[in-house]
């Protein structure tokens, strides 16, 4: 059983590590820049991959047709079939750098001029979906771990005193906890924006963003870490050490919070996926980073006019895409708190 739970939390964390690094090297892995725009494809539908033309011959390299307008077809685009495009792999395209620090040209597949290939299709400027969902990742992911680190970084702090030290220490984190946990951040949040000028940096409505989700939501893991400190203080081989004169800090370090270790990476798990939605909620509804830079929250704003929701079904395509990235996490929640369960039994 042990060994099968260890398998399942390996399956999770290598699934999650392919996520991050698909996000990381985003510029390689997308065929166009974010903000690159082709006006005369505005909300062109996803490409369809081929490997039988229009005559029925078989191509072993799978291509794309060219798009052309018809206002009579669906989307107001169909294939011209007199226009093949092969796909191309690690084709030369648009530059971009990996961490800010690598500059770079190569991409992972694209098609030669004048084809497109738009997997996802376009937005309403003509912006290919695929690249600007990986693109937006590195954002919407980088909130989600920054926050949800804050959260559970506050969290250990403040549980590890209050069940270390107790008395007064205890009781004013835990019912500022209280206070904590009954704020509604979004309205929090919404006061926030509306006391700051109207032109802010984006890094800055960025870092705002990390700040207000992150300091919100250290009370729930500081009430678990608790918990455990509490059970972990009172153990042998922690009054042993007291015993030999063990100061508070290094039975915290060594002892202590090594037993809560586990809670505190649960409580990560669970947090990543519900910051990630709540940095989407709000630069959905415009409180998060503005255009031109690409969030997950900002390819679901043309959602937010019926003509588009109602049209251009695959606008709702990078939606289905964060399904299983919300799903790996908490799968990987799940492996963690069994694996802890069975430690404890």
């Amino acid at each position: 059983m042990n060994m099968a739970r260890r398998h399942k939390l390996r399956i999770v964390l290598v699934v999650l590590a392919a996520i991050h690094s698909l996000i990381f090297l985003a510029g390689f892995f997308a065929p166009y820049h974010f903000a690159a725009q082709n006006r005369e494809f505005a909300y062109a539908p996803p490409a369809r991959l081929h490997f039988v033309d229009a005559q029925g011959r078989f191509h072993l390299r799978p291509f794309v047709y060219n798009l052309k307008r018809s206002p009579g077809a669906r989307g107001g685009f169909e294939p011209d079939e007199t226009q093949i495009h092969p796909l191309q792999f690690f084709v030369t395209g648009a530059r971009y750098s990996i961490a800010g620090l690598f500059p770079c040209s190569v991409h992972m597949f694209g098609v030669n001029e004048p084809g497109r290939i738009f997997l996802l299709g376009t937005d309403g400027f003509g912006r290919d979906q695929l690249s600007r969902f990986l693109y937006g990742g590195q954002l919407s992911l980088s909130a989600g771990l920054l926050a949800a680190a804050l959260s559970v970084g506050l969290g250990v702090f403040a549980g590890a005193l209050a069940g270390f030290y107790g008395g007064w220490i205890d009781e004013a984190l835990m019912r500022a906890g209280e206070l904590f946990l009954a704020l509604p951040w979004l309205y929090l949040l919404f006061a926030v924006r509306a006391a700051l000028p109207l032109r802010v940096a984006e890094w800055q409505v960025f870092l705002l963003l990390i700040a207000v989700i992150g300091l919100i939501g250290w009370a729930r893991p500081a009430r678990l870490i608790r918990g455990a400190v509490l059970s972990a203080k009172e153990r042998n081989f922690v009054a042993a050490a007291r015993g030999f004169g063990a100061s508070s800090f290094y039975l915290l370090r060594r002892h202590v919070l090594p037993q809560a270790s586990s809670i505190a990476l649960t409580q990560l798990a669970l947090l990543i996926p519900q910051y990630i939605l709540a940095e989407v909620t709000l630069t959905f509804l415009g409180l998060g980073v503005g255009e031109p830079l690409p969030s997950w929250g900002s390819l679901f704003a043309p959602l937010q006019q019926y003509s588009v929701l109602a049209s251009y079904w695959w606008m709702l395509l990078p939606a289905a895409l964060l399904v299983p990235i919300f799903l790996a996490y908490h799968a990987a929640a799940d492996a963690m708190q069994e694996r802890l369960n069975s430690v404890a039994l």
